[in-house]
């Protein structure tokens, strides 16, 4: 995802020529070209338009079965304060940086100065985050308020806790004397509690650093909660590490379990991560490394994330993507730093210090339980190697100076160590063949809503030579998607259609960004929305969910003929469902235009096999202004709408609804069997 202002990457398909003629030769052509262009309204003069599809089920071909997944980044707090569960913010003390004293946010403290101070320093007993919490409480039982002083934490803009669920705390403490802490979830201004437990301890106990664990049962629910830490008893007390966890999270991985089920709606067959951007780094310095995410929690030292301004604990790192990916039985998909920055890029004479960390990468997630990097994960939980077979070399970064022969570089390397990797390249070979080796590579496409309508024919004249394509960020932004609008909806969809049908040369696409915490909106538009205790689609996450048997499945030979050839966008492919088992034909269109559209479809080349006249399916996305978003009021003001088709056959009449888009689901009926090959379909008796 590239950090600066979004541009097209093409140009708009209908000329600023055009559009003069256009007005100036017939005004009701003027009323309906905008509406073609834009998806507005073009007034009361719009007729419906007619179209016909024909649909051959005896042509077909196979498409990819990674043909549409998801792409990760640690953006808008996707990850921290989102998908990974974990409540405290900033836990290990550490985003104010390795020098001492140092800023704590967002822990705040309870008291005034006159009873205690906080302050850190670098007592921590780990090596690579040594940045401790140290509470000096100058107030005893007798003159310390009521409840006692310390420090609170208020999340990520609040702690979802919910009355009845347990979460686990961790923390580390410290003490010259005996401790009596108060640890307490409380409402947002502290005067509600919620689940309290106390921590004790003679001075032998806590002289040096003491873990401590345990289950805290909320009694009631509060959506902006927050962690307290409260003594009354005199002293200096330090903590590091302070963990809270809920304890029902997604297969007991540590995700947030409503963001990953919103995932598996998708039904994603790959997964990219972790970025982005956030590979790269404003600055190598703090560009996401994978060796510093791996191992006990506890031991990672976080980062800042220079592009989206923000520190990450890493406790969702390079284990829990591929974990992550494992758990949604998807192919994951990782990009690692290949020495470039935004501001800086090691020389490839010196880059092979870079090779080697992308190489022990690999290793970490693909060897051997006895290998050095094999046995860490081992020691993780996971002994059996994940299948990492693909691997992308940078993001965005074809057009600096040392992409090249740095690229070259980790191509030869990983090539020789693991044949069977599929490597791919950040420059984009649509146009113009590639002059490096790759497997694949990345192309990448922000832009208006009619521009990326207009893209649905981007791969047809793409040369079938070569790497593959792989889509691996695209979406509609700028004015036309406002925060996911339907019209940016409509314009991906018919973009994607465009991508199912050049899926010979398309092999995996994904929309970017996935996630943004309503709190923290770095890019607009995103495809799932939340905030501590509630998460809502976009109708580009709905948009998604037409294309989650796409995969796998099987593209149908289509052709559309329209009155007007420039708002509607159709396909057809066959899929067998993975709960009924059952044979279904989907038909996809995208109506662009303001206009209704009556439509004729006619299927042919079923052989022995029919329409079954139950059982077909209609889904529709639309409202009543393209421009119309979901909210956290109206999750689904913009949401697919499912009835069952009365008239479904061979040859149908239907209405297409201005502004929408519709599926069609027909359900195969045969006592024959249908042979899965990419010839004519064979009907066997």
């Amino acid at each position: 995802m590239a950090a600066a202002t979004v541009t097209s990457t093409t140009t708009s398909s209908c000329s600023s020529y055009y559009y003069l003629l256009c007005c100036f030769f017939a005004a009701a052509v003027c009323l309906i070209a905008p509406s073609l262009t834009t998806g507005v309204d073009a007034g009361p003069l719009d007729a419906n338009l007619t179209a016909e599809l024909s649909v051959d089920a005896s042509f077909r071909r196979p498409i990819p079965s990674t043909l549409f997944g998801i792409f990760f980044e640690e953006i808008n707090h996707a990850g921290a304060g989102g998908l990974w569960a974990e409540l405290v913010s900033n836990r290990g003390f550490e985003a104010g940086g390795p020098n001492t004293p140092s800023n704590i946010d967002p822990w705040l403290v309870i008291g005034d100065s006159s009873s205690v101070v906080l302050s850190t320093d670098r007592s921590s007993p780990f090596e690579r985050n040594k940045v401790a919490l140290r509470m000096d409480v100058l107030c005893d039982l007798e003159s310390c308020p009521s409840g006692g002083v310390g420090v609170y934490n208020p999340g990520f803009w609040g702690m979802n806790i919910e009355g009845g669920k347990k979460y686990k705390l961790v923390l580390y403490v410290r003490s010259l004397d005996s401790i009596d802490v108060s640890v307490l979830l409380t409402g947002s201004n502290g005067l509600r509690t919620l689940a309290t437990t106390i921590i004790k301890g003679p001075a032998s106990a806590v002289s040096d650093w003491t873990k401590v664990e345990t289950l805290l049962e909320a009694e009631e629910t509060d959506h902006g909660a927050r962690l307290e830490l409260r003594t009354s008893k005199k002293g200096v007390i330090w903590f590091d590490q302070v963990s809270l966890m809920p304890e029902d999270t997604y297969k007991g991985h540590g995700f947030r379990s409503e963001l990953v089920e919103m995932l598996e709606e998708i039904k994603p067959r790959f997964i990219r991560f972790p970025g982005g951007c956030f590979v790269e780094g404003e600055w190598l310095r703090n560009a996401f490394r994978w060796k510093e995410s791996v191992g006990p929690w506890e031991e990672r030292p976080g980062h800042f994330g220079d592009v989206w301004m923000y520190w990450t604990d890493d406790g969702l790192g390079h284990y829990e993507f591929l974990q992550l990916a494992e758990d949604l039985d998807t192919v994951p998909i990782w990009v690692f730093n290949n020495g470039i920055s935004h501001q800086d890029q090691v020389d490839t004479s010196s880059v092979l210090p870079f090779v080697q960390e992308a190489l022990d990468g690999i290793e970490f997630a693909r060897g051997d339980a006895s290998s050095k990097w094999g046995s860490l994960r081992a020691s993780m939980g996971h002994p059996e190697p994940f299948k990492l077979k693909h691997v992308a070399v940078g993001n965005e970064d074809c057009g600096k100076k040392n992409y090249r022969g740095n690229y070259l570089k980790f191509y030869e390397a990983i090539k020789r160590a693991y044949p069977d990797i599929q490597i791919i390249s950040n420059c984009d070979g649509s146009s113009r063949p590639l002059d490096h080796p790759a497997d694949y590579y990345d192309f990448h496409v922000y832009t208006d809503a009619s521009n990326l309508f207009s893209m649905s024919h981007q791969f047809d004249h793409t040369s079938r030579s070569g790497p593959k394509a792989f889509v691996s960020e695209y979406a509609v932004t700028g004015k036309d998607a406002g925060t996911g609008s339907l019209l940016a909806a409509l314009g991906e969809a018919a973009f994607l259609i465009g991508v199912e049908k050049n899926s010979d040369i398309v092999e995996m696409a994904s929309y970017a960004p996935l996630f943004v915490n309503t709190n923290d909106r770095r890019w607009n538009p995103d495809a799932i929305v939340f905030n501590a205790s509630k998460a809502y689609g976009t109708p580009s996450y709905w948009m998604q969910r037409f294309f989650a048997e796409s995969s796998g499945g099987y593209l149908v030979n289509s052709t559309l003929v329209t009155s007007s050839s420039s708002s509607l966008v159709a396909s057809a492919i066959t899929y067998q469902d993975s709960k009924d088992r059952n044979t279904y034909l989907r038909i996809k269109v995208v109506n662009f235009a303001s206009s209704t559209v009556n439509l004729k479809i006619l299927v042919s080349g079923l052989g022995a096999n029919t329409v079954g006249l139950s059982g077909s399916t209609k889904t529709e996305l639309t409202s009543a202004n393209v421009m119309d978003e979901n909210s956290f009021q109206q999750p689904n003001k913009v949401a697919p709408a499912q009835s069952m088709l009365q008239n479904a056959g061979k040859d149908m009449d239907v209405l297409i609804s201005p502004n929408s888009l519709t599926s069609f689901d027909l359900l195969i009926e045969s006592n024959s069997i249908w042979t899965r090959r990419s010839d004519p379909l064979v009907s066997v008796m």
